[in-house]
């Protein structure tokens, strides 16, 4: 009762509340008013008409039962106009207390104290003794993966949500959470900016300018990730104190545009780690089209690994019997010098110099244009909106103004005899239906394709992308890797290098006993033993206590690793 009693005096206490309580002690005042009319008729009419004699108190009572319809029957009228005057005095119990009394006591009373109730338990400060964490500036479409990824690398994370409702909905469901307002110092004290390993500014450009500023006043050391709709805001942002500018949909755009194939046929980097290369390269027009990988001889001749190969937009694991065929993308590891050596293998064979189509004219198409023109591919774009087809039309070689769901138009374009297209619209549900389109008029053309939502993925994989990337999944991977201080290594969509110290179940087993593909479906690369690397380790190697396993795989198959055989993180 005392704590009923402080929450009420505190609520009491806020002008609002103050305000409320007024109107609803004018509407009881307006009810006690009508009821003592209705006691003033009563006693007129059962002296004058009904010939009854009945105190005042007695007169008050019957009005009181008489609207709250309890109706006891003690004290009735006898005549047609006393009667009239019951229903006159029922209807209005009905409406004035029935109806509006409860709604105006849930809304000036109720409705307020379950908010503050709300409010309360919403948390407003973290522990002080919470350290290393990353803070999260909104849930939007990368929060989630983000949370997932930082907990198999088991690093603590928290979320500010400045609604009180959503924030205590989120705590009860065991998520990190304060409730407070994001350019409010006040907030960024009681989430331990100053403790913190990394804070994710993923707003919008103009507020995340005020965070970032507002953070440095609390945490002048702390790192700080930005997230840039505008590449005008990436200057801005960097000037306002934020160490890292990510401008996700030019970077998503330069990504779809080294993973297709067109002139010369050459290895694309896709990360390093330690001394190590990991690259992709295609085998179309190639002497490697239609061999095995152990007749590929690439670990013989320049003892470069094959650990994987993409498959219609699936990374399948490598072995030695696994035929390339033309639409095959091997990932290999290996050193610098290696790759050098691949390239120049590769270089006098052309994938095809026909112009590569983009569709959609948006910011990430804009991007992957002016990545392939560097690159010196030649370009068609085809944007549906006139007015930006018009803004960028110098960018590509050409520019084409239409639906790109068109059959003369992507004939036009050069559909038949492009390379590759790349999917860049904003719109999931028009990638895939292009993607089954495109595959359609030209069975071996290289389908590249982002998507918004990752719940898309399958389909757009089934519609026929040879390799799919999102914003979202961008914007995880490059986040994941500034909070755990290492290179970012995009292999695809969800895949990614794991890192872990062999756990104690394995020791002293070889790869091939330990059956850790078959059980998670991950795939080990390398394994580092007493400070040297080994890529592409044989299922014979024994794996001692001590060395740590480098693997390629999404963050389920590493949970599940962990799961398996009791991983220690990385």
């Amino acid at each position: 009762m005392k704590t009923l009693g402080a929450q009420l005096a505190v609520l009491l206490d806020e002008p609002q509340m103050k305000r409320n309580v007024r109107a609803l002690a004018k509407y009881v005042l307006f009810l006690l008013g009508v009821m003592l009319l209705f006691t003033v008729l009563f006693q007129v009419l059962m002296v004058h008409v009904e010939d009854q004699e009945h105190t005042w108190l007695s007169g008050f009572y019957w009005t009181l039962v008489t609207m709250t319809t309890l109706g006891f029957g003690d004290i009735t009228f006898a005549t047609d106009l006393g009667r009239m005057f019951s229903v006159l005095v029922l209807v209005s119990g009905v409406v004035l207390f029935l109806v509006v009394l409860p709604f105006v006591f849930i809304r000036y009373f109720y409705a307020p104290w379950l908010e503050a109730q709300i409010q309360a338990r919403a948390p407003r400060k973290v522990d002080d003794e919470l350290k290393g964490h990353v803070i999260i500036c909104r849930d939007d479409a990368i929060t989630p993966g983000l949370i997932d990824h930082l907990q198999i690398h088991s690093i603590p994370y928290l979320l500010i949500e400045p609604d009180p409702e959503r924030a205590t909905r989120r705590h009860t469901e065991g998520q990190k959470v304060i409730c407070g307002e994001v350019d409010a110092r006040k907030t960024w004290e009681n989430a331990g900016a100053d403790r913190a390993r990394l804070v994710v500014a993923n707003l919008e450009d103009v507020d995340n300018t005020n965070v970032i500023l507002t953070v440095r006043e609390v945490a002048p050391h702390t790192p700080i990730a930005s997230v840039a709709s505008s590449e005008d805001a990436v200057d801005l942002m960097e000037l306002a104190g934020a160490d890292h500018v990510l401008a996700l949909r030019r970077q998503l755009g330069e990504q779809l545009a080294n993973r297709i194939n067109a002139g010369h046929a050459q290895t694309h980097i896709l990360g390093r780690f330690r001394d190590l290369v990991i690259a992709e390269f295609p085998v179309l027009n190639t002497p490697l089209a239609g061999k095995t990988i152990r007749e590929t001889q690439l670990r013989e001749l320049m003892g470069l690994n094959v650990v994987g190969v993409w498959e219609q937009s699936s990374l399948e694991p490598a072995h030695p019997d696994m035929e390339l065929y033309d639409h095959s993308m091997p990932v290999v590891i290996g050193t610098e010098e290696q790759m050098e050596e691949l390239d120049e293998l590769l270089y006098i064979y052309d994938t095809n110099w026909n112009p590569v189509i983009v569709i959609g004219g948006g910011k990430v198409g804009r991007a992957a244009t002016r990545t392939l023109k560097k690159k010196g591919v030649e370009v068609h774009l085809i944007e549906r909106k006139e007015k930006l087809a018009n803004r960028w039309k110098d960018l590509p070689d050409r520019m084409f103004v239409g639906d790109a769901a068109n059959r003369e138009l992507l004939d036009e374009a050069g559909i038949q005899d492009a390379p590759s297209v790349l999917l860049t619209t904003n719109d999931d549900a028009m990638n895939v239906f292009l993607a089954v389109y495109c595959r359609r008029l030209s069975p071996k053309l290289r389908i590249v394709s982002r998507i918004t939502h990752d719940r898309n993925l399958d389909s757009i994989r089934r519609a026929g992308a040879d390799l799919v990337m999102s914003y979202a999944g961008l914007g995880v991977a490059s986040l994941t890797s500034i909070a755990r201080g290492r290179r970012m290594i995009e292999l695809g969509e969800g895949i990614e290098l794991f890192e872990e110290e062999l756990p104690q179940t394995l020791a002293d087993r070889t790869l091939a006993e330990s059956d850790i593909r078959a059980r998670t479906g991950i795939t080990v690369v390398a394994v580092e033993r007493d400070g040297e690397l080994h890529s592409a380790p044989q299922p014979d190697e024994t794996l001692s206590e001590g060395c740590r396993l480098f693997m390629i795989g999404t963050a389920e198959q590493h949970q599940q690793f962990r799961d398996e055989y009791g991983g220690t993180g990385d």
